[in-house]
């Protein structure tokens, strides 16, 4: 049997260290599943519940090994699907590739079922590369720019193949006449350091400043030593954008955690108070949370140069890889022997970790949010994999985990999606099955598509040679993060109709699938539960009864936004009485730690 299109693409991207796909069938690609099943030793096709569930796979598989991730789907409501899980790619930068069907050639442009004009539907989301193969001879050069330019430019590309095409015969050599492009494999090493002169530039603004702050992005996470050296140097705090989480650890005396609406009071602090800022691989967006301009000379590394001065008006922009452009700044650098503004950093943050167990262990009704992440902070396995989802879930993995050397974590950034959660965590196991990884996840998005991922977590697990997979559900019956942004952000009580979830049995569901299933009320046995879920021999569902009236209160609270609490309050919030309880405990202990 002569080898088809279908093989060919699926042996092209083989040949580029592609070994899986995260997709779901239909009838605008069956050439490919026929060439998936051929090449079942070479390829690995993992079937998702939804096409969203598969691009959101393909994002993390991306985040987690820094390769290529590529998804599959069907032409017309299957490509439309894969959308949201593509922007959060694209917006993420990672590099995905989308592989999409489409109706046959001849019967485009006639208004047949399922047919959707792909190329304009993708246009935004891959506009750095989208094509559609209409001979075979396309199909080596497509696929090839398809994986190097996603890579290239971290970001989302798309090839769209009519089902006709991938049942014809392959061309693997085109023909050597004109018009035929004969393209290769392979990525270019990129070594990318800024020019001397500009890094003297820099050297000095950081050699001049008095107190200097460092925020580090996902675009750090592959030079820990590096920060860790120039920081060291420099007497400086470093702050972490929610996707560079894990590029420092946060023990390290110096480190003020997350930054932004869900960051801490330290980062906050240090903002305010620093006059030289270094910005290394982040695309942070709220301005607001930086120094107020003109307060603080700047310096950003990014590897972009469109993502460089756009958050705060930079003084040297250095164009480079972070690792890179470090290594040769470092020597640039003079130690600072005054660190006044050093020993005023570490003792903020002494304070505030002081300050989050006070308000992690609060009493609530019943279980408050916050201490179900303090718990499980000590009890994180070396190396694990956190991944978290949006909502106030994400406010908690902020601000209560403390993240050990080794361990990875993520959720949607830029995007800040609903649902990515469960998938990513389900694509960490496929990436590092001998990896703990950790969901963190409200109920609102476990109603939305995590449930739909246990079902694939209990058709793979075997597969793994860790099983360690634990789902944790904030269980409080709320969307809470937009209840929360309702009351403070324009000052309108909880609508009920739109905030309430529906109550679901998570853990027992879990246990219907052959997964381990453990649900706890009684903030007195959290910590059991969670060594429960984590010694578990199979994937755990751990589901936490929480109160939703716990405050998710920014680092810094603003004149208008307690104007519009306190509007909230009058206007007669449905809550009111827990609201207001849990906001005077959190506050208290803003001031007074451990006081309840």
């Amino acid at each position: 049997m002569s080898q088809q299109v279908s093989d060919f693409v699926i042996s092209r991207l083989n040949q580029w260290g592609i070994s899986r796909i995260f997709g779901f069938p239909g009838d605008g690609i069956n050439g490919f599943m026929g060439a998936l099943n051929r090449a079942k030793d070479n390829m690995d096709f993992v079937q998702v519940r939804h096409e969203e569930m598969a691009a959101f796979m393909a994002c993390a598989h991306a985040k987690f090994t820094g390769e290529v991730g590529v998804c599959m789907a069907t032409s017309g409501p299957g490509a439309i699907h894969l959308l949201n899980g593509l922007y959060d790619a694209k917006m993420d930068h990672q590099p995905v590739v989308a592989i999409v069907g489409q109706q046959a050639r001849m019967a485009m442009g006639g208004n047949y079922q399922q047919e959707v004009d792909l190329i304009s539907l993708f246009k935004d989301v891959a506009h750095e590369y989208v094509h559609m193969i209409t001979d075979p001879a396309q199909a080596r050069h497509v696929i090839d720019r398809a994986i190097r330019i996603a890579k290239a430019e971290r970001t989302v590309t798309c090839v769209i193949v009519p089902n006709d095409v991938q049942e014809l015969d392959a061309v693997p050599v085109p023909p050597r006449k004109h018009g035929s492009l004969h393209s290769g494999v392979g990525h270019a090493v990129v070594s990318s350091i800024p020019p001397s002169g500009s890094l003297k530039q820099a050297a000095d603004l950081l050699n001049a400043g008095k107190k200097v702050a460092i925020l580090v992005g996902a675009g750090a996470l592959h030079a820990p030593d590096e920060v860790m050296k120039i920081a060291d140097l420099l007497g400086a705090g470093v702050a972490k954008a929610l996707l560079g989480r894990a590029v420092l650890p946060d023990d390290i005396s110096y480190v003020t955690g997350s930054i932004g609406l869900l960051g801490t009071k330290p980062s906050w602090d240090m903002m305010t108070e620093c006059d030289t800022l270094l910005m290394i691989g982040s695309s942070f967006p709220y301005s607001e949370f930086l120094p107020e301009e003109g307060q603080a000379k700047g310096i950003q590394i990014d590897i972009d140069n469109k993502m460089l001065s756009i958050r705060y008006p930079m003084d040297v922009n250095l164009v480079g890889d972070s690792k890179e452009t470090l290594k040769a700044l470092i020597p640039l650098v003079k130690y600072k022997d005054d660190r006044d503004w050093r020993k005023d950093i570490e003792e903020n943050i002494k304070d505030w970790w002081k300050t989050i167990e006070a308000k992690a262990m609060n009493s609530a009704n019943p279980i408050n949010p916050q201490r179900v992440f303090w718990e499980l902070s000590p009890r994180l396995p070396d190396n694990c994999i956190i991944t978290s989802d949006s909502g106030s879930s994400a406010n908690w993995f902020a601000r209560d985990l403390k993240i050990r050397k080794g361990m990875m974590a993520t959720l949607s950034g830029n995007l800040a999606t609903m649902c990515p959660g469960v998938p990513y965590a389900i694509a960490a196991k496929f990436a590092h099955p001998d990896r703990v990884s950790i969901a963190l996840v409200g109920d609102g998005a476990m109603q939305m598509l995590g449930i739909n991922g246990l079902i694939t977590i209990s058709k793979y697990w075997k597969r793994w040679s860790n099983p360690n997979l634990v789902i944790m559900v904030l269980n409080n019956g709320d969307l809470n993060q937009v209840t929360w942004e309702q009351r403070i952000m324009i000052g309108d009580p909880e609508f009920e109709a739109s905030q309430e979830v529906p109550d679901f049995p998570y853990a027992h569901y879990a246990e219907i699938l052959g997964l381990k299933g453990v649900k706890v009320d009684d903030p007195e046995k959290l910590g059991a539960a969670w060594d429960e879920v984590l010694s578990a021999d199979r994937p755990a569902v751990l589901e936490v009864v929480v109160d939703p009236n716990v405050p998710t209160i920014p680092p810094h609270i603003s004149f208008q936004q307690m104007v519009n609490f306190s509007k909230t309050l009058l206007k007669g919030d449905p809550n009111e009485i827990g609201v207001i309880k849990q906001t005077f405990k959190d506050l208290v202990d803003g001031i007074l730690p451990h006081k309840d």
